[in-house]
């Protein structure tokens, strides 16, 4: 059975530009992810979590933070 996945946006902490990540709920909530800025191609980690809304929170930081 295939998972389903959701968009969201994030702004990279290089160029503050707006990316869009796809999340799979089933896998990605709470694992640590590198991945490389749609614009400026540097290198975001990110941790996404979900609130008590279980709306995703996704925290982007410079791999150096």
């Amino acid at each position: 059975m295939m998972s389903l996945t959701s968009n969201a946006k994030f702004s990279c902490p290089y160029c503050m530009e707006i990316n869009d990540i796809e999340i799979d709920p089933d896998n990605d909530i709470g694992q640590q992810q590198i991945a490389d800025c749609q614009i400026c191609c540097s290198p975001i980690e990110i941790l996404i979590t979900q609130d008590n809304d279980n709306d995703f929170i996704i925290q982007a930081r410079t791999d150096s933070e």
